[in-house]
């Protein structure tokens, strides 16, 4: 009788032990509490790696369900950023990989996993590259959750939020490379290799000359840039163009005669793959 009481009393102190320690031996986050060497702040290094497509499936945290992005080309955000520092550091990430807050990562609520995301802090100017392999934050007014380290390149560890913008860099198989919605450019445009393109000035055009355009994409490559332009033109039933301007096509929808038209076309195109399409020859 006296060993079945011990072996029952034994089990209820091991339970009580998990229950209260949980996945984290830290109750609330921090920044390291122990000596460390000064991060590496060097930014992460844009490149492309294939979606993890077990996080492209819908997920739910504290009864709200999360949609994430097919794709992150094109995707700009702005909004609070957070950190997450100590409490986190050695655990698994959402991706499988080990958190390490000293490395140049960040959490994401629906940006696939992994992505690269060009992170500028609004207060200061000062910027930082990251790349996401983990979900959250979890919090509403929140967009982002930078590593301590990222956070203190940024500089607002101390206050544990800045206003920030967000931008990804996009890489598709072919070295494509796209930052936020600006245009499309090659690897070596990039990296500055090679110069970018100057953007000739458009010159004012008036809807009465049936002058407007959206220009979808820039690309380098003539049968990919035909490929896009045809399907586009069949899909919405207008007309498209591919002037070749400084080596590099230019994927253009029109001439749209009608504002409103071009209006609802725009608004379709950005909503469905084409973020960074913008009007040329006229001001909707």
């Amino acid at each position: 009788m006296c060993a079945k009481y011990c072996i029952l009393l034994l089990c209820a102190v091991v339970l009580c032990g998990c229950q209260s320690s949980g996945r984290y031996a830290q109750h609330s986050d921090s920044a390291p509490t122990f000596v460390y060497d000064e991060p590496d702040y060097t930014d992460a290094d844009p490149q492309y790696e294939p979606y993890r497509e077990w996080n492209s499936r819908p997920y739910e945290v504290l009864g709200k369900r999360y949609f994430p992005l097919q794709s992150g080309k094109g995707f700009v955000e702005t909004g609070l950023a957070s950190w997450y520092g100590q409490k986190f550091h050695g655990h698994l990430t959402s991706n499988g990989e080990t958190y390490n807050m000293f490395a140049m990562t960040a959490a994401h609520k629906t940006l696939p996993l992994p992505s690269f995301v060009k992170v500028t802090n609004l207060s200061n100017g000062k910027t930082a590259i990251v790349r996401v392999n983990d979900r959250g934050p979890f919090h509403s007014s929140r967009i982002i959750d930078l590593s301590y380290a990222a956070a203190k390149k940024l500089d607002y560890q101390q206050h544990g939020t800045a206003k920030v913008k967000l931008e990804v860099i996009h890489f598709d198989e072919n070295n494509q490379v796209t930052v936020g919605n600006q245009p499309t450019v090659s690897y070596e445009q990039y990296a500055g290799i090679v110069p970018l393109p100057e953007e000739p000035e458009a010159e004012p055009v008036s809807a009465a000359d049936d002058g407007l355009y959206i220009q979808v994409a820039a690309v380098s490559d003539p049968e990919r840039a035909k490929s896009v332009s045809t399907v586009l033109s069949q899909l919405y039933q207008v007309p498209a163009e591919i002037p070749l301007i400084n080596n590099i096509y230019k994927l253009r929808l029109g001439p749209l005669a009608d504002r409103f038209q071009a209006k609802m076309l725009l608004d379709d195109l950005q909503k469905n793959g084409y973020p960074g399409a913008y009007t040329v020859g006229g001001n909707l």
